[in-house]
């Protein structure tokens, strides 16, 4: 490869072979997306799959856009549907449409759209997060909570709750879940990094060993916590938007659009990590430099979420696997499509929970595993069924 790139793939000097592509006169089509400097090759997607996926992604939008109305119009205080999107359009601008009272106006943007916003950047990064994790890893069933992400963020935070350090006032919880969130990641890359390089079954079953300590940490604190700071914790363990304030919107908004925006740069980088990791450093993926940064940028998203939402399992599970189903398994669109399907389903989640068992509500966490839990076991048995065992 003297002075050309890992991709730049010329005419096989030792002349066409026979009963292959390149026995066709003239020379082979050069690989799409090949660049100057190495730059890994990009994997053509079919007119019909670009067709198809975005017919998916306006579906989501459009879902996106009924939920979020259904979500305004739902709750103890009923608010016409077509009342809640007169006051949308009025407040971007469009004077179309009746609108609910000045009582209604404070309902919808003080209470219900603040949640309905934080719920979207939750979903979208967990919904990411799993897309970037299941690429990385080359593995279906890998999702943010394996590397402890998750427990991370809910053990950082139980420690503030149990112990009373608030340096930060309100935002010392907060900001000890993101830290906590980050600092488990970390701590699962050094521990599975050895000789420069870092095999992905060694990370995780490091997560697992690293989740199975912060559950017991986690049980510890809670055994020695009064009925109080209970509450706190029951919200961390099993996830809840219902603290949902424009602020808190504003906090997580630039992790998680910047997280979102950036990660589609990765996309293909991922399609080639799916070869596996020789085929990919032969043409041209810095597999270690890249699966640290996908990490990196997962445990943003992850923890940026669960900082504020608390735990709320399987979305990055699933939702990837059913954007799959439709978009194939091009990162390209599969990344964009998990985010937007994260949105879309985790507000439909969250409508469900608190109205389904009105006037309580249901933990958002509690729910997503109840549905989340038998997707898992299916795809388990699909994919074992599928390699003919794992021996």
């Amino acid at each position: 490869m003297s002075g050309r790139g890992a991709t730049d793939i010329g005419p096989d000097p030792r002349g066409p072979r026979t009963g292959g592509p390149s026995a066709a006169p003239g020379p082979p089509p050069a690989p799409p997306g090949a660049g100057p400097g190495g730059e890994p090759a990009e994997i053509a997607v079919a007119p019909t799959s670009w067709v198809r996926s975005g017919l998916l992604l306006v579906a989501l939008a459009a879902g996106l856009v009924v939920l979020t109305v259904a979500a305004g119009a739902s709750g103890a205080f009923r608010i016409p549907p077509s009342e809640v999107l007169g006051s949308i359009l009025h407040r971007i601008g469009l004077g179309w449409g009746s609108t609910p009272d000045a009582l209604g106006e404070d309902v919808l943007w003080q209470i219900r759209f603040p949640r309905v916003a934080l719920t979207v950047l939750v979903g979208g990064s967990l919904g990411c997060a799993g897309a970037l994790m299941q690429g990385t890893f080359s593995n279906p069933l890998a999702e943010p909570g394996i590397v402890g992400v998750s427990s991370g963020a809910a053990l950082g935070a139980v420690l503030v709750i149990v112990t009373g350090l608030a340096p930060f006032g309100t935002w010392s919880i907060t900001g000890a879940a993101f830290v906590g969130g980050l600092a488990t990641v970390f701590a699962v890359y050094a521990a599975s990094r050895a000789d420069g390089r870092t095999e992905v079954i060694t990370m995780v079953l490091t997560g697992i060993a690293l989740n199975a300590l912060t559950g017991a940490v986690l049980g510890l604190l809670t055994y020695y916590s009064d009925d109080a700071q209970l509450r706190s914790i029951t919200f961390w363990t099993l996830g809840s938007m219902a603290q949902a304030t424009w602020t808190k919107v504003a906090v997580v908004a630039p992790l998680a659009l910047v997280g979102i925006g950036v990660a589609p740069l990765f996309a293909r980088r991922l399609d080639l990590l799916a070869l596996g990791d020789g085929p990919a450093r032969h043409l041209g993926v810095d597999v270690e430099r890249t699966r640290r940064v996908v990490l990196l940028l997962v445990a943003v998203l992850t923890a940026s979420a669960v900082a504020i939402s608390g735990q709320v399992l399987f979305v990055g599970l699933v939702i990837p696997h059913l954007v799959r189903m439709v978009a194939g398994p091009g990162h390209r669109l599969l990344i964009p499509g998990s985010a937007l399907a994260g949105a879309t389903i985790l507000v439909g989640a969250d409508l469900a929970a608190r109205t389904m068992a009105s006037p309580a509500e249901v933990p958002l966490g509690v729910l997503t595993a109840l549905v989340g839990s038998p997707f898992f076991f299916w795809q388990l048995r699909r994919m074992r069924a599928r390699q003919g065992g794992w021996a």
